[in-house]
């Protein structure tokens, strides 16, 4: 049992001035003049927000959870707690699909021994060739219900998000299916016209993976997929390193989604939190210069050097947010999405006691 006096704690989108106590792990009680016969640690001065989730990484710290070994995976799953997560998504690319299941089976082994890793978010293979990103073409299928069961016994049932193109063969049915067995659908990787995307919306897709990149714009003649993300409830990941998305998009996304529906993620590779140099993005070689990550051969942008402390930063600085208000989209947006939001994403009694002391 552990007894936080006299911090300010986030609730409600205010720091109000209160007591936390943890026992076994979990928040026992908030409140004023709280007492407790275990350890008392004064934080005055200091304030108590939700841990960072973030739903989309492909790794970091030069580990990739294409490439890694589950020595490598637990490492940087240290190394997020260090960047304040408490809740992580490993994120699988389109690969060979032995290479996919060994590493969701390691991945599954991972969550039996860390409580941060949640869930899986599987990208691909079911995704358009044409808007494939860093996803090798050759290797993407149509939408295949079977073939995704495949995956999800290898993960143990672990994967909770499936990025998936709504124009490729099967994927409207796909979605359907992948619904109602409790996995949350994001659109991405297409160039789905809007009617199609809307239709993916209908059969359950709740979200839109990394918005605006690897997937067709709006025109003035077409609201195409990325008309869909705007008009529609859904929710959109952000890539908030300021490459991927302008600053001044950021804030576009904010005005037009609310930012209910806006959640941050850093899609960040191997090279994130480490130099510029040569680094591998699943099959992909992938150069870093000024923590720009691009495909070697083509030119590509692959993933982020994005790390999350600064995800949730440069949004608020992009956006002009106070920290109160927009960490939602890092914390209590994620948490809703994923159907976790009983567990964490905010500071309330009952909730897992994950959370972060700051200055």
């Amino acid at each position: 049992m552990k007894l936080y006096k006299n911090a300010l704690i986030l609730e409600n989108g205010k720091f109000v001035q209160k007591d936390l106590l943890v026992e076994g792990g979990v928040i026992k009680k908030i409140g004023p003049a709280l007492a407790c016969e275990g350890e008392t640690i004064d934080v005055s001065g200091k304030r108590i927000i939700p841990a960072l989730i973030d739903i989309h990484t492909h790794g970091a710290a030069g580990i990739d959870f294409n490439l890694a070994t589950l020595e490598e995976m637990r490492k940087v799953v240290k190394f997020y707690k260090y960047h304040h997560v408490g809740t992580v998504f490993p994120t699988v690319m389109t690969d060979e699909d032995e290479v996919m299941k060994r590493q969701l089976a390691l991945i599954k082994t991972l969550a039996s021994e860390y409580p941060e890793v949640k869930g899986i978010h599987l990208e691909g293979p079911f995704l358009s060739p044409e808007y494939c990103g860093a996803m090798p073409p050759q290797l993407l299928q149509p939408a295949s219900f079977e073939k995704f069961l495949e995956y999800q016994e290898a993960a143990g049932g672990l994967i909770k998000i499936v990025t998936v193109a709504p124009e490729v063969p099967g994927a409207i049915d796909f979605i359907r299916k992948a619904t109602a067995a409790g996995v949350v659908v994001s659109l991405g990787h297409s160039g789905a016209d809007y009617e199609t995307a809307m239709e993916a919306i209908k059969a359950g897709a709740k979200s839109f993976t990394h918005t605006l990149n690897a997937m067709r714009h709006l025109n003035q003649h077409a609201p195409n997929i990325a008309g869909a993300a705007y008009l529609s409830d859904n929710y959109t990941e952000v890539i908030c390193d300021g490459r991927h998305i302008h600053p001044d998009v950021v804030r576009f996304l904010l005005k037009v989604k609310g930012l209910d529906r806006i959640i941050t993620v850093t899609d960040s590779m191997m090279a994130a939190g480490l130099g510029d140099g040569r680094f591998k993005l699943g099959k992909n070689d992938v150069t870093v210069v000024d923590g720009d990550a691009r495909i070697t051969e083509t030119g590509t942008r692959a993933g982020s050097t994005l790390i999350a402390d600064s995800c949730i930063a440069n949004f608020l600085k992009f956006t002009g947010l106070p920290l109160e208000e927009g960490i939602k989209v890092m914390t209590e947006n994620p948490a809703r999405l994923l159907g976790i939001f009983h567990l964490t994403g905010s500071l309330e009694e009952g909730k897992l006691a994950e959370f972060v002391i700051i200055d």
